[in-house]
């Protein structure tokens, strides 16, 4: 299965401005954008078969990524109150 469309703004389409302005703004939310980024892109490589990874270790690096999205979630829907 591929992992692509797991990029922050394809997974928050209508909240690109809360995005863009988060990243200027947050170093927080910095953070864990590029963690994102980077567990996704490990996804990446061990479901295309160039890293070797047991089931449970791509399980846990999905539950990572889940749980980057619920607290980005949280940063962008504060942002779009304030």
């Amino acid at each position: 299965m591929s992992e692509t469309g797991h990029d922050l703004h394809s997974l928050f389409p209508d909240h690109g401005p809360a995005l863009h302005a988060l990243k200027l703004k947050d170093a927080h939310f910095r953070t864990l954008a590029e963690q994102h980024h980077e567990v996704t892109l490990e996804i990446q490589r061990i479901e295309d078969g160039r890293v070797a990874a047991s089931d449970v270790r791509i399980e846990a690096l999905k539950k990572q990524r889940l749980q980057l999205l619920v607290e980005v979630s949280g940063l962008v829907a504060a942002h779009e109150a304030a």
